[in-house]
C-alpha cells in the first residue's frame, strides 16, 4: 500500500516547521505583552459540549468520534431507518474533536472558575478540526492562536486585541490588510428595523456571504429563507453603503434610529474606533463594515475579521464579543471577548508574498566538519562550549567526503561551518567559514563565539 495522508490534513517537513514556529513564536511574544496567560485544553471534547454552540453550518462541519466496543451496540437503529441521522449519530458518538478553541475555553472558565482571576486573559496555540471541503486555505485539520479575556465588559479590550492584531501582523511582515470591524448588536438593529426580529441568524448567515456571492447572491438566499420583499428592500441599500469609517458610523445612526439595541451597538463601535483613531495602529487599516455578520451563532458585541488586501485568501484572522457562552454551561454574567489568528492561512500568505527571513528556517547556527577521529573528539569538545553559550551547534557524525559535509550545510541553511584539521589541532585555534559571503577565518573558539553573539 502506497503511504499516504486524510485530504486536507498535512505533513510538515524540517523547513516547514522552522516557519511555522516562527510564526508561532511572533503570536505568542505579543500576546504575553499583553498579558495572556498560556493554557490547553483537550483535543476531544463531549459532544454535548460542541454542538449547538456555533449554527446550523457550523454543527455540520463537526467531527464526531466514533463510540467504541459495547457502547456501539446502544445506537439507535430505528432513527436510521427512519433516515433520522442527527439522532442516530448522537447514539453512536458522544464525543467529538473541538471546532475551535472558544467553545473548549468557555467550558473551562466554567469548570474552573474557582481557580481563576478575572478579568481571566488566556491565550492558546492549539489544533483544531472540521469536516469541510479541503482547498486553497481551507483545511480539515489547522491551528488556531486565541487570545481570550472574560470576566468584563470592558471595550478597553476590544482597543487592546485590534492593537495585537496590527502589532502581530506588522511583526510578520504583513504590510497590507484590513481590519474589518463591526458589532452585532447592529445587526439585531437591522433586523428590528425591516420587521423581521425572528429571522436574526437568517440574515446574518446570508448578507455575511456578501463578498463571496454578491448581492444578487444574498437576495436570493434571503428569498429563500422566507424574508419579505419589504424587508429585503430595507436591507438590500445597505449592500452598496460607502465611505469613511465616520459617514458610515453617521449613516447607521440614522438608519437604526428607531432600534434601541441597533443604537447600543453603533455606540460601542464609535467608542471603540473613536480610541484606535487617538491610538494610531501601525500597518493595519480598519474598517468598519455594515454587513460583516461572521457566521458564528454566540457572538453579542464587535466582531472582527483580518483580510490581507495583496492575497486572495479570504479571512486569516476573525473574532467577536460574546456576552452569554458561558451560561451555556451554568455560569452566567461573564462576558468576553477573543480573537483568533489562523497560522496556517498566515503561513500561505507569507510564502506568497516571500516574507519569511532566513533567521526562521536556520535552527543549526554551526557546523563542525569531521575530518576523522582524532578531530571529531576535539570538535565533540568544543562543540559543548558552543552549546552553553547558546549557539546551536551539530557535528558530523562522520569522516565523509568535504562535499558532502558542506551540501549537509547549505541543504539544512547553516550560516557558520567550522574546520579543524591538523593544523588547527597543533595551534588549538579554529577555522570557520561564512557560508553566505565565503569568507574565511582562523581564531580562538572564544573570539568566534564572541563574534557570533555579536
Amino acid at each position: 500500500m502506497k503511504p499516504s495522508i486524510l485530504k486536507g490534513t498535512r505533513d510538515f517537513l524540517p523547513n516547514t516547521m522552522a516557519k511555522r514556529n516562527y510564526i508561532f513564536s511572533t503570536i505568542k511574544t505579543v500576546f504575553e505583552k499583553y498579558g495572556f496567560a498560556p493554557i490547553q485544553t483537550p483535543t476531544i471534547e463531549k459532544t454535548e459540549t460542541l454542538m449547538g454552540k456555533y449554527g446550523e453550518e457550523g454543527d455540520r462541519l463537526i467531527f464526531r468520534v466514533l463510540n467504541s466496543g459495547s457502547k456501539l451496540i446502544k445506537a439507535d437503529t430505528e432513527a436510521l431507518q427512519q433516515q433520522n441521522l442527527a439522532r442516530f449519530a448522537n447514539s453512536i458518538s458522544d464525543k467529538a474533536l473541538r471546532y475551535d478553541l472558544t467553545v473548549p475555553f468557555a467550558r473551562f472558565v466554567v469548570q474552573h472558575q474557582n481557580d481563576l482571576s478575572f478579568p481571566f486573559k488566556r491565550y492558546q496555540i492549539q489544533p483544531v478540526w472540521r469536516a469541510d471541503r479541503p482547498q486553497k486555505g481551507r483545511y480539515r485539520e489547522f491551528y488556531q492562536c486565541d487570545v481570550d479575556v472574560v470576566g468584563s465588559e470592558s471595550l478597553i479590550y476590544e482597543i487592546e486585541l485590534i492593537q495585537i492584531f496590527d502589532e502581530v501582523l506588522s511583526k510578520l511582515g504583513l504590510t497590507d490588510f484590513t481590519i474589518q470591524f463591526n458589532n452585532r448588536k447592529i445587526l439585531t438593529g437591522i433586523v428590528e428595523v425591516c420587521g423581521e426580529a425572528d429571522k436574526l441568524t437568517d440574515i446574518t448567515v446570508a448578507i455575511d456571504k456578501l463578498d463571496k456571492i454578491g448581492t444578487d447572491g444574498v437576495v436570493k438566499e434571503l428569498v429563500e429563507r422566507g424574508l419579505s420583499e419589504a424587508a429585503i428592500k430595507k436591507i438590500e441599500p445597505l449592500f452598496a453603503l460607502s465611505g469613511t469609517n465616520d459617514e458610515l458610523v453617521e449613516s447607521m445612526k440614522s438608519y437604526l434610529k428607531d432600534s434601541e439595541v441597533g443604537m447600543k451597538g453603533v455606540e460601542e463601535l464609535e467608542y471603540v474606533l473613536n480610541r484606535i483613531k487617538v491610538l494610531g495602529l501601525d500597518k493595519a487599516k480598519l474598517n468598519f463594515q455594515v454587513t460583516l455578520a461572521r457566521g458564528l451563532s454566540y457572538y453579542t458585541g464587535a466582531i472582527f475579521e483580518v483580510v490581507p488586501n495583496n492575497v486572495k485568501i479570504g479571512s486569516i484572522c476573525g473574532g467577536g464579543r460574546y456576552d452569554n457562552l458561558t451560561e451555556l454551561f451554568g455560569l452566567s454574567g461573564m462576558s468576553g471577548v477573543g480573537i483568533s489568528f489562523g497560522a496556517d492561512r498566515i503561513y500561505d500568505v507569507m510564502t506568497e508574498l516571500d516574507l519569511f527571513p532566513e533567521s526562521a528556517t536556520s535552527s543549526t547556527q554551526v557546523l563542525f566538519i569531521n575530518f576523522g577521529e582524532q578531530e571529531q573528539d576535539h570538535c565533540l569538545t568544543i562543540a559543548k562550549e558552543f552549546r552553553e553559550n547558546d549557539i546551536a551547534t551539530e557535528v558530523y557524525p562522520s569522516a565523509a567526503k568535504l562535499k558532502k559535509q558542506m551540501k549537509y550545510a547549505n541543504d539544512k541553511n547553516i550560516p557558520f561551518v567550522v574546520m579543524i584539521g591538523e593544523n588547527e589541532l597543533a595551534s588549538g585555534d579554529i577555522t570557520y567559514k561564512d557560508m553566505a559571503t565565503g569568507e574565511q577565518k582562523t581564531c580562538s573558539y572564544e573570539e568566534m563565539i564572541t563574534d557570533i553573539n555579536n
